[in-house]
């Protein structure tokens, strides 16, 4: 299973729906709350190409996007070849 990494907020509903699509996938990412900011926020800042809305995904180090990214992704069929890597 390839390794999916998270960047929530608190109280986002864009949060919620990625993070239910993954948990519907069977997959149980390592999250990092950046509610309060800090140095892991500046970490996605750079990781996502300057994006700062969350949530930011990342399959096996590469930059999926957001929800709807992660929606598209997964309505397309290319998913869950990602998630199996």
């Amino acid at each position: 299973m390839a390794k999916v990494e998270i960047y929530t907020k608190a109280f986002c509903p864009y949060c919620s729906r990625a993070m239910r699509l993954l948990a519907d996938k069977g997959v149980a990412p390592q999250e990092y709350d950046i509610t309060m900011g800090g140095p892991q926020r500046q970490e996605m800042i750079q990781r996502a190409q300057g994006r700062t809305t969350v949530p930011q995904v990342f399959i096996d180090g590469r930059h999926i996007g957001g929800s709807d990214d992660l929606a598209a992704l997964d309505a397309r069929g290319g998913l869950d070849p990602l998630l199996a890597s």
